[in-house]
């Protein structure tokens, strides 16, 4: 996406933040005078449209939740080979930016929506589509203030603004309800996470990533924050040495599970080296899927709720005792 703010996730000051992102935002789109409206892609093009897009090919897994919780499944004409959610489009005709440009042309879209990658390694895919005068969109969030603008994004092209700024007060105040339980909880008191993203490549979460913010909305501290970030990703390295060097220190390891990081329990605790880890020792390994922690969409939510259980499970049994 095309603004970036400078924050940190401090949660006696994220009550401000949410209220600055949700003020913010709102400059990154908009209406002309003669009533044109437009956005800004991840790379900082403006597009400019009159009416909302209403056949709508969407070639990434995010964009596709995205739409349907907005309200638009019935604007999605075609999704991508690898959606597998929610149910209600999963018998749309698929796509990949890897077919032949005629079938997306012989499917008649007047948008299809991309990622920053695909516009990146199929230029000449993308300007057969542009130049058969189908608009083609590449949005892909990397942090909270991003995924926020996303939303909005998804809800004036497909002509759903009133449901995306309900999506962003929804996901504003269960952030804020949250920060308000981790606010008890003494820093001291916070379980230190590895939080896992790729295991073959010993890659975490980046700092400022959506997977990160999640992990300390939660109430975690992550035990690798000087990781370094690739390139512009939601990825960092930290490399086997540097983890194993804190092993002592990491109270929870957390890994994602999916699609990008097939792993399990087992791999983890089997992996060389990772005796030196006390949460693996002490078997304090989890796995969260994928879905939860790395697509931006509203079920980052979910996310956040598994993840404070995991971190809080005397806490949270206590609360439902009380209710």
């Amino acid at each position: 996406m095309r603004a970036k703010l400078s924050y940190k996730y401090c949660s006696s000051t994220l009550l401000i933040f949410i209220g600055i992102l949700l003020l913010f935002a709102s400059s990154l789109w908009g209406q002309e005078a003669g009533g044109e409206k437009y956005i800004f892609d991840s790379h900082g093009k403006k597009i400019s449209f009159t009416k909302p897009f209403t056949r709508i090919i969407s070639l990434y897994s995010a964009h596709t939740e995205n739409l349907c919780t907005l309200g638009a499944a019935n604007q999605l004409s075609g999704i991508s080979t690898s959606d597998d959610y929610p149910d209600i489009v999963l018998d749309r005709p698929r796509f990949s930016y890897r077919d032949d440009p005629e079938k997306f042309i012989a499917g008649s879209p007047d948008l299809v929506l991309i990622r920053p990658m695909v516009e990146r390694s199929y230029p000449e895919f993308i300007k057969k589509l542009r130049d058969a005068g189908i608009t083609v969109i590449s949005l892909q969030p990397t942090n909270i203030e991003e995924m926020l603008d996303y939303w909005r994004a998804l809800g004036s092209l497909s002509g759903h603004e009133e449901e995306a700024e309900t999506m962003c007060k929804r996901f504003s105040d269960s952030v804020s309800a949250m920060t308000a339980r981790v606010d008890k909880i003494p820093e001291s008191e916070r379980p230190k996470v590895y939080f896992e993203a790729i295991h073959a490549k010993m890659k975490t979460f980046a700092e400022n990533s959506i997977g990160m913010f999640i992990l300390e909305t939660a109430g975690g501290v992550n035990i690798v924050s000087d990781a370094s970030r690739v390139r512009t990703t939601n990825i960092a390295f930290v490399g086997k040495e540097k983890l194993l060097s804190r092993g002592n220190d990491i109270d929870i390891f957390l890994s994602q599970h999916g699609r990008m990081n097939p792993v399990n329990i087992e791999v983890i605790k089997n992996e060389p080296g990772f005796e030196a880890i006390r949460a693996v020792r002490d078997n304090n390994i989890y796995l969260i899927d994928e879905q939860l922690v790395s697509r931006p969409t509203i079920r980052i939510l979910e996310g956040i709720d598994k993840l404070h259980t995991i971190f809080y499970p005397l806490a949270e049994v206590k609360a439902e005792a009380q209710q």
